[in-house]
């Protein structure tokens, strides 16, 4: 791509404040901010989890956004769109919200620590609601970048159900892994749910057995780009992005430390 990188989408998992900090709540919100401040545009998305305060975090609904329904498994399920601004970044932040999916008070598992069974089919709305979300802000990504597990349904819909879209047909993927893929099995129907649009079943035969794992290998298969965001990623995983033969971006502790990972993660994005 060159020096032809001018509009960057970030779809985050979790976003500092609205999220406690760990490494991936940190570079959600540290990562767009340095980008802009590199002199591209950007947009931020995460879900709209029921933990985050609405009012402490002034979120409001974007009407001219919302109102349309996603089917997943055949039910209807209206998409709500928020935005809350971090002033000292001069940044807003987009929320995917849907009162079944994400107004329950804690992240991905229940008070007794058991992971939501629903957990795959709010990723999949998670993905179609950005999806649908730039298209509607008419806004045409160079770059795709996905960070933590919830997106890593997005490459895939990119790559077969959106492409032929204008908004995304010169979009490139690059995909962040970390150490948060889910140890837990998703329902053995997760394949079935996640056909859409151009998407058929020998597009996600890799979750035949549907755990985190084979998830992240689905996004991974569909990304132009690999970045390792953290120590203590699965090797297999690794191995496997590593084979791919798609440009991976190793992990660096003292970039991330330091925060001149904001470079590298720039010219990464210039290099695909």
């Amino acid at each position: 791509m060159g020096n032809s990188v001018k509009r960057v989408l970030f779809v985050n998992s979790e976003i500092f404040p609205y999220l406690p900090e760990s490494d991936i709540a940190n570079i959600g919100r540290y990562l767009p901010q340095g980008i802009q401040e590199r002199k591209k545009e950007i947009r931020s998305f995460m879900p709209r989890y029921g933990c985050i305060n609405e009012r402490k975090n002034q979120l409001h609904e974007v009407i001219r956004l919302s109102g349309m329904n996603i089917v997943i498994n055949d039910v209807d399920r209206p998409l709500v769109i928020k935005v809350a601004s971090i002033s000292a970044a001069r940044m807003q932040v987009y929320f995917i919200d849907n009162e079944d999916y994400f107004h329950r008070k804690s992240v991905y598992r229940d008070a007794d620590g058991n992971f939501f069974k629903d957990n795959g089919e709010r990723a999949i709305f998670f993905a179609r609601g950005v999806l649908e979300t730039v298209k509607k802000l008419r806004w045409a990504p160079d770059v795709i970048h996905c960070q933590g597990w919830i997106s890593h349904v997005l490459p895939l819909y990119l790559k077969k159900a959106y492409i032929d879209d204008p908004i995304f047909s010169n979009s490139k993927i690059v995909l962040s892994l970390y150490d948060d893929t889910p140890a837990e099995q998703f329902p053995e129907d997760l394949k079935e749910k996640m056909i859409f649009g151009g998407v058929d079943e020998k597009d996600v035969e890799i979750i035949t057995e549907a755990n985190g794992i084979n998830l992240a290998k689905l996004a991974a298969s569909y990304s132009d780009g690999i970045i390792f965001g953290s120590e203590g990623i699965d090797e297999g995983l690794a191995e496997y992005c590593r084979k791919s033969g798609m440009p991976v971006l190793e992990y660096n502790a003292e970039a991330i430390g330091n925060g001149s990972y904001i470079d590298e993660y720039n010219s990464f994005y210039d290099q695909l």
